[in-house]
This record gives C-alpha cells, structure tokens and sequence, in this order.
C-alpha cells in the first residue's frame, strides 16, 4: 500500500514538472509580432524609460525602420499612388539619395544590364532597339526635390526657395501645409535652366549601348512644346549624344497616363520594325504597358511616383 501511494505521488510530481517545463517552453518561443505589437512594446518600454535622449534615440529608430520599409514598399510596387514622402522619412530619402546608398544600388543593377547587354546578338539590319527613360534615369533631379523637400513643403510655383519659406507678394513666410512635389511651373522653370546632372552609371550604358549597335529611343513625359530644346541641351552638354531619336510627349498625349502614353510610342516603334531588347526607367509606369520590351529594368527612385 504504501508502495502505490508513493507511486501515485511520483506520476504527480511528474506531471507537474512537465506542465511547468511546457509553459515555460512556451512562453520562450520566439514568434514574430505584429507591428500593432511592436508598436505597443515600444510604447511601453519608452513610457517606462528614464532617460528622455534613449527615449529620443528609440524613436528615431523606429522612424528609420519604418522608412527603410516604406522605401522598400515603394520600389516593389507595393505602395502605389503616394504623392509625397511621410514626413518623418524625408532625411532617411535625402540620406539615400545623397550619401552613398543610392549609387551601390544603381551600381549593382548596372551590372546586371551590362551582363544583359554583353549576351546579345544583334542582327545587321540596325533594328535592335533600347528605351530610357530620361529624368531621374539619364539626368538627375534630385537637387530639385531637395529643395521642394520631396513634397512635403510647398514653394511658391516658378521658383526654389529655401525649405519651409515661400514668399508671397512682398513677404515671406514659413509653411508647414503638405503639397504634390510635382509642380508643373517650378518643374518646368528648373528643366529650361538644363542643369540637371547626367545619372553617370547610366551614361556609361548608354555609351556601352551605342557601342554595341543598338538604337537607343529616350521617351520622357516632358513637355514637347516648352522643354524639348532645354531637354536636347541638357542631354548633350551631359554627354548623351548620338542616341536615335528623343520623344517627347505631344498634345496628343495630355492628360493620359505615363503607362497609356508610354506603350503607345513603344507600340509605334515596334510597328516601324524596331526590337526593344532593353527597357530603363525610374517608374514602374515606365515599364508597364504593351510593347515594354524583352527585359525591363527599374532604378530606385523614392522621390516621387507616376502613375
């Protein structure tokens, strides 16, 4: 009798030691959490925090993640039909543009294009054909959505004043309202001064693909009417010269999608006999639509987005 009430009692003590092993196993298991979760970890850990510079340095970390996954958004399609960059990421865009992170990335898709290009055979009749697209994939406006603060400021139209100052009339005065960063007047007063520098990774395959025989198109949404000559200019000053044809877009197309116009012209060119091996652009409406081309190849770009 006694024998069994011991073993009873080990099989008990057993168990228990089982459930406390399980719970305990349990609660270690590292599952990922949802970012209402983070969210509010990170709110509890910042209300518990003594230390108002940890509490500063926290914060600007959770904005830098975030950025970093709003960018990546961004250039897989995935946020579509934004107009300005939030605007807690308008260093971490400036940062990426104009310290370093920009250029290893174009520098590694350079290279992919380049093996691309070097595995082509193209045929004697002159009818191997490359698209580009021309701003923010041959010349850079970067400098330009610097001082609009990629949206998140608006300037007075025409001009490129300091961040948050517009003046109006005699006066000037801060501004903190959101706007569209594309502003068709200050747009077109920064293109006519032709100033925008040559995209050089991009010069180089340009240069590589007139080389190797294709014939190069540069298809723009910029105005045909008021830019095409300041866009020529600024093209060759920056040493894209002996490209086959730039097309700008005509009446015909205002008012139309950058996809709709875009595949319209790649479409005509196809009918002329032209094979687009090749596609470039910084949008993904650069590359959408018919006749886009037998590769297509998208360049960062977090400033702004075309439909």
């Amino acid at each position: 009798m006694m024998k069994s009430e011991r073993g009873r009692g080990n099989v008990v003590v057993f168990l228990v030691v089982v459930v406390v092993l399980l719970c305990k196993g349990t609660s270690s298991m590292k599952v990922h959490p949802t970012r209402k979760d983070r969210d509010r970890n990170r709110n509890n850990n910042g209300s518990s925090s003594s230390s108002s510079s940890s509490s500063s340095s926290e914060s600007s970390s959770i904005d830098e993640r975030f950025c970093l996954s709003w960018r990546m958004g961004v250039e897989a399609n995935n946020v579509v039909a934004w107009r300005t960059v939030p605007t807690k990421c308008e260093r971490h865009v400036e940062s990426y543009i104009l310290g370093g992170q920009y250029d290893e990335d174009l520098d590694l898709i350079m290279e992919q294009i380049l093996s691309y290009v070097n595995s082509t055979t193209l045929s004697p009749d002159g009818f191997d054909a490359w698209v580009l697209d021309v701003d923010d994939t041959c010349i850079s406006n970067s400098y330009y959505y610097k001082s609009k603060k990629y949206g998140i400021v608006k300037l007075v139209a025409g001009t490129i004043l300091p961040p948050r100052v517009v003046k109006v009339g005699q006066s000037v005065r801060l501004a903190h309202h959101k706007c569209d960063p594309y502003d068709p007047l200050a747009f077109r007063t920064w293109a006519m001064k032709g100033g925008c520098p040559a995209i050089s990774g991009v010069l180089q395959l340009f240069n590589k693909l007139i080389d190797k025989g294709f014939k190069v198109f540069l298809i723009t949404g910029r105005d045909e009417q008021t830019l095409a000559q300041p866009t020529i200019n600024n093209l060759h000053n920056q040493g894209f010269i002996g490209y086959e044809r730039l097309i700008l877009r005509s009446g015909e197309y205002k008012g139309q999608s950058a996809v709709k116009y875009k595949s319209d012209i790649r479409r005509k060119l196809e009918k002329e006999g032209y094979r687009i091996w090749g596609n470039v652009g910084d949008q993904w409406s650069d590359l959408q639509g018919d006749s886009s081309g037998n590769r297509t190849f998208k360049l960062p770009n977090p400033m702004y987005f075309v439909p």
